[in-house]
């Protein structure tokens, strides 16, 4: 760990010792179930709760240090965490004057932790959610399938996106341990592979009437949150490819003939290469940490007026957006630069080196940069806002 956390030390040593274990996991594809129990148990599903209510009462910045350094670890952990910080920052939105927010200060601080259930295979999902809440006897319960549902494999709960029988889009926090729930294991992406993000389905599951909000009234940045997670993701994966590559130079004895000095960890190409590495590190964390200050100003305008909280989280949208635009490129150079350090042998597939690209493509690839630039372009040029809440699927009718 490169520095103190503003954290209790048994949560340091709970972030370090998953990093003891990433590689075994990513080489078997072993999902971290113990490992996020232990860190949920040490606290990390609260570090923004008030300490009163068991928390630790951070902002965004220190939030921020504390999951960069979890992302460095294994960048798997932050993105499978996601979820559960925009259902944290929910309540902590709601404030303790809420009789559901309470409920919830109460559950962060016993460690239960919450999973996404946001995004539909199929068709007919775009700006209409075909998960829906009904009414019964017996009292609310929720049907439909998710994909992409990243962490809910090791939740508490689900944080579900759905309809009710008038159409209103509604986010829905459901228990995962009923019978009507069913996760399972089936992401088959290159990259980010124990995220734990896949199917999840809901028949007749049973929810609370006091978890059924309506999506628009939760805090109104929380595209943007969900995106800031991703750019610590991608940051956490630089610092990793930069320590990767300097301890495997280190210790490296083979070098070619035509090399600089006798010893690869002198050879100053060699050194300016981990340098490269080094230095987007340092870029990615700085542009994440500035993002963090935009979600600390949101929430900073919490009991404002409507235009002042809308204005903040349009900054927020625009700063995540914008910081995905500048970071992928670089970032997915630098994972590469590990190659150019350690030649043929950085390819042994024992070192899994080859997953600091896999994981930071598969990140760069959530929510595309190429939208986010045009965006930012726009808002430049003609004072266009950012659209916050945005669905993603097939149209109906799209083929015809």
């Amino acid at each position: 760990m490169t520095e103190v956390l503003p954290v209790p030390p048994e949560l340091q040593e709970a972030i370090v010792a998953v990093g003891k274990s990433a590689l075994i996991r990513e080489q078997e594809r072993a999902l971290p179930h113990q490992e996020i129990s232990a860190l949920a148990a040490d606290g990390i599903g609260r570090l923004r709760i008030p300490e009163e209510f068991g928390g630790f009462g951070l902002n965004w910045v220190q939030t921020t240090e504390v999951f960069l350094e979890l992302a460095a670890q294994d960048s798997n952990l932050p993105q499978a965490l996601r979820a559960h910080l925009a259902v944290q920052e929910d309540a902590l939105w709601r404030g303790a004057d809420d009789d559901a927010a309470r409920r919830w200060f109460e559950r962060l601080a016993r460690g239960e932790i919450s999973g996404n259930g946001w995004t539909e295979p199929g068709k007919g999902t775009y700006h209409r959610s075909g998960t829906v809440v009904s009414r019964t006897p017996e009292g609310p319960v929720v049907n439909g399938v998710k994909y992409y549902t990243t962490g809910s494999i090791f939740a508490d709960w689900l944080d579900v996106t759905a309809r009710d029988e008038e159409g209103n889009e509604l986010g829905v926090l459901v228990k995962r341990d009923q019978p009507g729930v069913t996760v399972s294991d089936d992401w088959n992406g290159f990259g980010q592979r124990t995220t734990g993000s896949g199917t999840a389905t809901l028949e007749n599951a049973a929810v609370e009437e006091l978890e059924i909000r309506l999506l628009a009234d939760r805090f109104p940045y929380q595209t943007a949150l969900y995106q800031h997670i991703l750019l610590i993701v991608l940051a956490g994966i630089a610092e990793a490819a930069a320590r990767d590559a300097a301890a495997a130079l280190k210790t490296r004895k083979r070098t070619y003939s035509h090399a600089n000095t006798g010893t690869p960890r002198t050879d100053p190409q060699l050194l300016q290469a981990v340098g490269e590495v080094d230095a987007t590190a340092a870029l990615a964390r700085a542009q994440v940490l500035e993002t963090a200050r935009s979600m600390d100003v949101a929430f900073a305008t919490r009991g404002q007026d409507e235009a002042a909280q809308i204005n903040a989280a349009e900054q927020a949208e625009l700063a995540t957006g914008r910081a995905q635009v500048a970071l992928h490129r670089p970032v997915l150079e630098a994972v590469t630069r590990i190659f150019d350090v350690l030649g043929a042998s950085g390819t042994d597939r024992a070192k899994a080196l080859d997953r600091h690209w896999r994981n930071a493509r598969t990140v760069a690839s959530h929510n595309p940069w190429i939208y986010k630039a045009r965006i930012a372009g726009d808002y430049r040029v003609n004072g266009t806002a950012p659209v916050r809440l945005w669905s993603v699927g097939e149209p109906e009718g799209a083929n015809k």
